[in-house]
């Protein structure tokens, strides 16, 4: 089978096209047959042996899939080849054939193909885990997205809508706005534009944010601290500027702000229930049609390295997947 192998840490343009020996399922195990598979920002890390964890390799990048399963291992019901499903792996989704565990697999919802299914997992469950696990956004609330147009920036702007708060998308052009006010933006902020913090202070009638949404960091996460109004609860999402900011502690105390650390990928193995529960109200919203993951552009396998490019050159606006089909 084919496989994207990350062989020796280092950019994009280091990843290899190699034929692998197609795996067996072992007990409790579903081999799936990979449809397509969603890039995130993290990838762009993991190659470069800058993210939190560091994968033996060789390894495949891609940490969300979508296919059908193919095999059952031993204890696992025969009747479910055949099954169209989405699983979140980590990462080694960029290849023709994965083997999970079977409580990994999640039906794929009816309405949507495979290449907007494997974008469900990570972005929607780590901004659904985020605003309401952590913030526990409230209704009537403001929420301000920085690099709202991203993939995880993209869904806080959806999610949040749904939660029924007032959304500021804030992001670096006014095209890259576009996109977030048709995903249900209530405002717009430009940030090379304006002032991050004093447009903010603007758009809450000097009141301040109750919740921002960082997965960018860099010299925008000050100035949206410095934003945020009594009790405002401050994300930490990640840090695709490059660079994870220091922040002043007496901001944190002057306004009584919570400073919230968002770790989706361990939090569903500590907290496997609560995980199950914000899935099962995503899958609602997409069975509703409330939510649909907007795909920016679409590759094939071969050109997995050019993907993971584009995202590390902040081009995608949304989804990157790779197609496998």
């Amino acid at each position: 089978m084919r496989a994207i192998l990350c062989e020796t840490f280092g950019p994009p343009e280091g990843l290899v096209l190699a034929e692998i020996d197609k795996p067996e399922p072992g007990p409790g195990e579903l081999l799936v047959r990979v449809h397509a598979a969603a890039l995130n920002f993290f990838d762009t890390l993991i190659i470069e042996n800058k993210y939190q964890f560091t994968p033996d390799r060789p390894f495949s990048p891609a940490g969300e899939i979508s296919g059908v399963i193919e095999a059952c291992g031993e204890g696992v019901d025969a009747g479910r080849v055949g099954e169209r499903v989405i699983a979140y792996v980590r990462w080694g989704g960029a290849r023709d054939y994965v083997v999970i565990k079977v409580e990994e697999a999640l039906l794929m919802p009816d309405g949507l193909g495979f290449e907007e299914a494997a974008g469900l997992m990570i972005t929607y469950g780590t901004t659904i885990y985020a605003l309401r696990s952590r913030a526990k956004l409230q209704p009537g609330e403001t929420l301000a997205v920085l690099g709202a147009s991203g993939g995880v920036g993209l869904a806080a702007v959806e999610i949040g809508r749904l939660m029924g708060a007032r959304v500021i998308a804030c992001a670096s052009s006014d095209d890259k706005l576009a996109l977030c006010k048709a995903h249900g933006a209530d405002e717009l902020l430009n940030y090379v534009k304006l002032d991050l913090k004093s447009a903010l202070k603007s758009l809450t009638d000097r009141r301040g944010v109750d919740v921002v949404y960082d997965p960018v960091g860099g010299d925008l996460a000050e100035a949206a601290l410095r934003a945020t109004g009594w009790y405002g609860r401050f994300l930490v999402i990640g840090f695709a500027s490059g660079t994870i900011p220091k922040m002043p502690l007496n901001l944190v105390m002057l306004k009584s702000v919570d400073v919230l650390g968002v770790f989706w990928s361990e939090s569903i193995l500590i907290e496997p229930q609560a995980h199950a529960e914000n899935m099962l109200q995503i899958m609602e919203w997409v069975k509703a049609g409330d939510l649909k993951p907007h795909i920016d552009r679409v590759y094939p396998l071969e050109k997995t390295p050019e993907a993971i490019r584009a995202i590390a050159n902040r081009e995608a606006k949304g989804k990157v997947i790779v197609s496998l089909v």
